[in-house]
């Protein structure tokens, strides 16, 4: 077992390294940047292929590429590059690339959105998350940066005998220059006068201010620091082959770099460097746990090491985030009360048959991605939008109910309708589970409890072959109700059918009746109530954990639904359905639409990719543009306008009606001429 833990020690080093830059960021402007592993990603991706090219690849999407700063000459018949950077030019070179990402990440989204709530603050970092992941594709090649790259030692890679084992010398590197930066960070936010006024202005805003301390200032230079730790860490745990150079595996990094910054309370430096390296410790230890004892499942467990400890810290400590002292708070996006609903559905729902019925495959395919999307989005709607609670992990829940549902009819014979709606209660059931942290913490907290639960459930639960069928994934049998085939396609038939269009139309307008009636009930109202002030909520007598924890069950249901229809539609159901960065998406979108509205979850299930409004503009749903312009409308949408687009259309609406009623008002009043 000391074997196995010492070679956990890089890992944990890495862990140790993405949390402090992740404290050092909210401590100097109370943003926890999920984006931070992602920034890291794109500075070593920059790094290694400086090294191998000797040009500079720039993260702004519009600007040149890249930039030549090494001229590099590659022999013809070798292949082989010459005149490229050392090792050490290089990284100096990317470690102040890092450092200039953090202050342009800093002062273009995170200043503006300062005293802003943290669902703006949080959208913004996923949406700087989907960016980077676009970008990563764009400028380092696609599939190569999807599947990982080759990449060299940037520590010393020999090897030493300990305890008769071998442990390469890059592990003990690593978790020695995390003990420096440690050391670092503590003096100089001890000792130093910049460090006393980060603390300083974390603590009271408004007094540093009449002291003459600037918190932008301070911010843009903590961000730099932030964005270097990023992007050296990332580089030497690639460079030594702890983890792929893969956007998938490195932003997946975020999730043990939170758990340990909250059990420092993204306050302690020590704590929060002991505690990376301890859970990198602890995951090396279950792998070895694994071979020993063979009743353990072989994969997941590694994932669960963090969302333990996320749970543990936010039960002994409950509000595990440090409170600061800024000028104002931001409001949430308005909530429409729904009018006109029977109408409004009767005509979308006939509009959309009526493309069902006569349009071309790629038309019909587009309108039931968008019918679907819409369900998710509404899942997103209940959650954030009515309650305030921050979930990362609707697709996990959506996984759980199509992968029951698929179980329950091919091993023990539930028909249709009945197995989805099973499916849909089992996610209810998960989604409670997951929930129940929000009996305490709300916000940012709730948002890392989720994800990290996602990240669980995906690694866990969907790669349980018993489970999920294995990596061939699993057959979804076709819907059938008394005797008429419902399912997506049929031999005879043209792809996609019409019938399978028409029962996802059903399945969403009702759940869109359902959810406009809540809305507008009791229920509707103590949720919205919640969502403003919890603490005013109780004292009116409000049931929080229950408001709460039944938004929680009607969010997962819903979404459970859509999960099974996805199932439907895919025929054939694997893990790649319900990933992390799928639900990620979905919620980018649904916020863009409008987070606090119907309308917004019908405009952002317009808005999915390869839904209504990538037929119409013939955009193509996989470009990695596409992805990238999500992200920059996310960010930008977050900060300008947090009510997205549905908030826009109706606050231009009510000025037409406004403009209209002034202009008719005096006419009526006015006498009419004697004749």
């Amino acid at each position: 077992m000391g074997d196995q833990l010492l070679l956990g020690l890089g890992a944990g080093a890495v862990i140790a390294s993405l949390a402090l830059g992740l404290v050092v960021a909210y401590r100097a402007s109370g943003v926890v940047n999920f984006a931070h592993a992602a920034l890291g990603m794109y500075v070593a991706f920059a790094y290694f292929e400086l090294r191998r090219t000797g040009d500079l690849v720039l993260p702004i999407l519009g600007l040149p590429e890249r930039v030549g700063l090494f001229p590099v000459h590659t022999d013809p018949a070798t292949g082989l590059a010459s005149h490229v950077p050392t090792e050490a030019t290089a990284l100096a070179i990317c470690l102040v690339l890092g450092a200039g990402a953090g202050l342009i990440v800093y002062l273009l989204i995170f200043r503006p959105l300062r005293h802003a709530p943290a669902l703006a603050r949080v959208v913004a970092s996923l949406g700087l998350l989907l960016y980077l992941l676009a970008l990563a594709g764009i400028r380092f090649g696609g599939a190569g940066a999807a599947t990982g790259r080759t990449t060299e030692h940037v520590l010393p890679a020999r090897t030493v005998d300990v305890f008769g084992t071998t442990i390469p010398q890059d592990r003990f590197w690593l978790a020695g220059l995390t003990v420096l930066a440690t050391a670092g960070l503590w003096a100089l936010y001890k000792w130093t006068r910049f460090g006393l006024s980060t603390r300083a202005a974390a603590e009271n805003e408004k007094g540093a201010l009449l002291l003459g301390i600037s918190p932008d200032w301070l911010g843009s230079l903590n961000w730099m620091i932030a964005g270097a730790l990023a992007g050296g860490a990332v580089i030497c745990v690639s460079g030594a082959g702890i983890v792929r150079l893969s956007p998938a595996e490195i932003t997946f990094l975020i999730v043990p770099a939170l758990a340990a910054a909250l059990v420092g309370g993204f306050e302690s430096f020590v704590v929060t460097a002991a505690a990376g390296i301890a859970i990198g410790l602890g995951q090396s230890a279950i792998v070895r746990l694994q071979v020993d004892w063979t009743w353990l499942p072989d994969v997941g467990l590694q994932q669960g090491v963090p969302l333990v400890v996320i749970l543990v810290t936010m039960v002994v400590r409950g509000q595990t985030l440090p409170t600061r002292g800024t000028l104002s708070v931001g409001r949430f996006p308005r909530s429409p009360r729904p009018v006109a609903v029977g109408r409004t559905t009767a005509v979308l729902v006939a509009a959309a048959a009526l493309g069902l019925l006569t349009l071309g495959s790629d038309a019909r395919l587009a309108i039931i991605t968008t019918t679907i999307a819409t369900l998710v989005c509404l899942s997103i709607v209940v959650l954030t939008g009515y309650v305030g609670q921050i979930s990362l992990a609707p697709l996990a829940f959506a996984g759980v109910a199509a992968f029951s549902m698929v179980k329950l009819t091919n091993d023990f014979g539930v028909p249709f309708p009945i197995a989805p709606l099973l499916g849909a209660a089992i996610a209810a059931g998960v989604g409670v589970l997951a929930g129940l942290p929000a009996v305490r913490v709300r916000g940012l907290n709730l948002a890392i409890v989720t994800l990290a639960a996602a990240v669980a459930i995906e690694e866990l639960a969907f790669k349980w072959a018993w489970f999920t069928g294995g990596l061939g994934g699993t057959r979804v049998p076709e819907p059938t109700l008394f005797g008429i085939d419902l399912g997506i396609a049929a031999r005879g038939d043209a792809y996609p059918r019409p019938a399978f269009g028409l029962l996802c139309l059903v399945v969403v307008a009702a759940c869109g009746v359902f959810v406009a009636a809540l809305r507008r009930s009791p229920t509707g109202l103590r949720w919205l109530a919640v969502r403003a002030n919890e603490r005013a909520a109780s004292a009116a007598g409000i049931d929080v954990a229950r408001a709460k924890l039944v938004a929680f069950a009607v969010s997962s249901f819903l979404v459970g639904l859509a999960g099974s229809l996805l199932a439907y539609q895919r025929q054939n159901l694997s893990v790649s359905s319900f990933t992390v960065f799928q639900s990620l998406g979905y919620l980018a979108v649904t916020y863009i639409g409008g987070v606090a509205s119907i309308a917004g979850a019908l405009l952002a299930g317009a808005l999915t990719q390869g839904g209504v409004v990538t037929e119409l503009t013939g955009g193509d749903s996989t470009s990695q543009y596409q992805f990238a312009l999500n992200g920059v409308v996310l960010i930008v949408v977050a900060i300008v306008y947090q009510d997205g687009l549905a908030g826009a259309l109706g606050r231009l609406w009510e000025r037409v009606g406004l403009s209209r009623s002034n202009r008719e008002r005096p006419r009526r009043g006015r006498p009419r001429p004697s004749s």
